[in-house]
């Protein structure tokens, strides 16, 4: 097996009858990915490899093997969905915890956006529809049974977000059990796992690609839909200036996702956003840009909304 880096992807590449010459260049690939872009001048690929154990402060290992199901599943959704809304997939190389998939030209991840204060509530409601219809194209549970398993889900999601959280604040872990013992109960559709704006990748032209199946499986889709509801009210935080157009768009977004989910769906959203709020301030994977006084304001909204759930998600953005 070769660990993927900078110095040895073109080799890898040619090894596998794909001719350079490569140009390489690392891309962020989060904390549990290498995730390098190879340029033949006719190809443009990234090519993704699971880490074993992941880049944070705190141990965090996590099961290689979750590399295989994400390339199945941009197959997969990738035949279901509006084109465009998943990366095409090159190859995938099992035996090295790999696969390749095509380069969207001259696209920006959503987060970058964000964070240069270009907030837009069409870019929200593109990344509304691609949830929406793969909530609704994956109903039917046996055309997904590859999925079912939950295990890198609880790894990468639950342990460190939910479980990890709760041992900080022991007066809150009844909270978060009921978050995680619904989660193993209800399985409605496929959920993607990590649908934040990182993983939205937003093209010249607007269009809008969802990328980074690692932990996708058969589940609650709630957690989806909390999880970018999350970082949108978290940036609220961190920049004050577009507040108004934080909320817009993500009200934007629960607007497309929200009509003709099942009566339980709103309720758990609301209970995984108040305990999503808290992980992210004193989970395992803190939200770097928050300054402590942003952390405390998280800490003190994230204990109000679990203790006291706001009836509807509206209820939220209007309180934002």
């Amino acid at each position: 097996m070769i660990d993927l880096d900078c110095g040895n992807l073109a080799g890898y590449l040619e090894a596998r009858g794909r001719t350079g010459p490569w140009r390489v260049k690392a891309l962020g690939g989060g904390v549990s990915n290498t995730v390098l872009l190879a340029d033949n001048g006719r190809e443009r690929w990234v090519v993704k490899q699971s880490l074993g154990r992941l880049r944070v402060e705190e141990e965090w290992l996590a099961d290689r093997e979750r590399i295989h199901r994400e390339a199945s599943a941009i197959a997969q959704l990738g035949r279901m969905l509006a084109p465009g809304s998943v990366p095409v997939l090159a190859f995938s190389d099992p035996g090295n915890f790999a696969y390749a998939m095509e380069a969207a030209s001259g696209a920006r991840d959503w987060k970058s956006l964000l964070m240069a204060g270009e907030v837009s509530t069409g870019i929200a409601r593109r990344a509304g529809v691609i949830l929406r219809d793969m909530i609704h194209v994956s109903r039917d549970a046996s055309q997904f049974s590859g999925f079912a398993v939950q295990d890198c889900f609880d790894q990468l999601r639950l342990d460190p977000y939910y479980r990890f959280t709760a041992a900080r604040h022991p007066d809150l872990a009844h909270f978060f059990d009921v978050c995680i013992r619904e989660y193993g109960e209800r399985r409605y559709s496929l959920v993607h796992g990590d649908f934040s704006p990182k993983n939205l990748l937003v093209t010249p032209v607007g269009g809008v690609t969802l990328i980074d199946f690692e932990v996708i499986h058969y589940g609650n889709p709630a957690f989806d839909a909390a999880f970018l509801l999350n970082h949108l009210l978290l940036k609220r935080s961190h920049l004050p200036a577009h507040q108004a157009a934080l909320t817009a768009a993500a009200a934007e977004f629960w607007n497309v996702v929200h009509p003709g989910m099942p009566d339980w769906f709103e309720g758990s959203v609301i209970r995984q956003l108040g305990c999503l709020h808290m992980a992210r301030v004193d989970g395992k994977s803190p939200a770097e840009y928050l300054t402590p006084a942003g952390r405390e304001q998280v800490r003190e909204r994230a204990r109000r909304w679990i203790l006291s759930p706001p009836r509807t998600v509206k209820e939220i953005l209007d309180e934002c």
